[in-house]
């Protein structure tokens, strides 16, 4: 069996989890509500507070799906009870950022600002002090949701290998490259 598809989701209070007839999982907690297809060769069983993830046969595919509709579950779990972040820097001379109701708005070295309107489900929170970088910090309960938007912030100003400048997670590292050297 798959290492991680036969491991047990624990179903934390407060969060009810559905199954219909078309294998399709709803999760709902104090966060929010969250749906997934799940593959109709993936049979999901809830026992009290657990939910077991099953397959049908050893075949290659289903092997790979069984690992990933526990993950997809868990997660939803997760999201819905706790919630997931990601935490971005701004780093640059000039560059900060600010946040406007549901809208972000980046100062980034262009001649003008960007303006990204956040879905529903993340919000973002922008904290800056003086002679520091900007620090975005999104919050939502989809995860799914929450990368493409981290990903989508992250692109406006990718962080570029010379002196470091851009948009960049927190704990991501950045790999400089030596500027030309002096013609002598």
């Amino acid at each position: 069996m798959s290492r991680i598809g036969k491991l047990p989701i624990s179903i934390p209070e407060g969060v009810k989890i559905d199954v219909s007839d078309k294998n399709i999982v709803t999760v709902k907690g104090k966060l929010g509500e969250l749906s997934q297809k799940i593959n109709k060769d993936i049979k999901i069983e809830i026992n009290g507070t657990e939910v077991i993830v099953t397959r049908m046969s050893d075949s290659k595919t289903h092997k790979s799906f069984h690992g990933l509709s526990r993950v997809l579950i868990y997660n939803m779990v997760t999201g819905v009870s706790a919630g997931f972040e990601k935490k971005l820097e701004v780093i640059g001379v000039g560059y900060r950022a600010e946040t406007k109701g549901k809208l972000l708005e980046l100062h980034v070295g262009y001649s003008h600002p960007i303006v990204f309107e956040m879905p529903v489900e993340v919000t973002a929170e922008v904290q800056q002090e003086k002679r520091q970088n900007a620090s975005i910090t999104l919050k939502s309960f989809d995860k799914q949701l929450l990368g493409q938007v981290a990903a989508k912030v992250r692109s406006f100003r990718k962080p570029e290998p010379y002196k470091g400048k851009g948009i960049r997670y927190i704990d991501e590292y950045v790999r400089k490259k030596v500027g030309k050297a002096a013609a002598e």
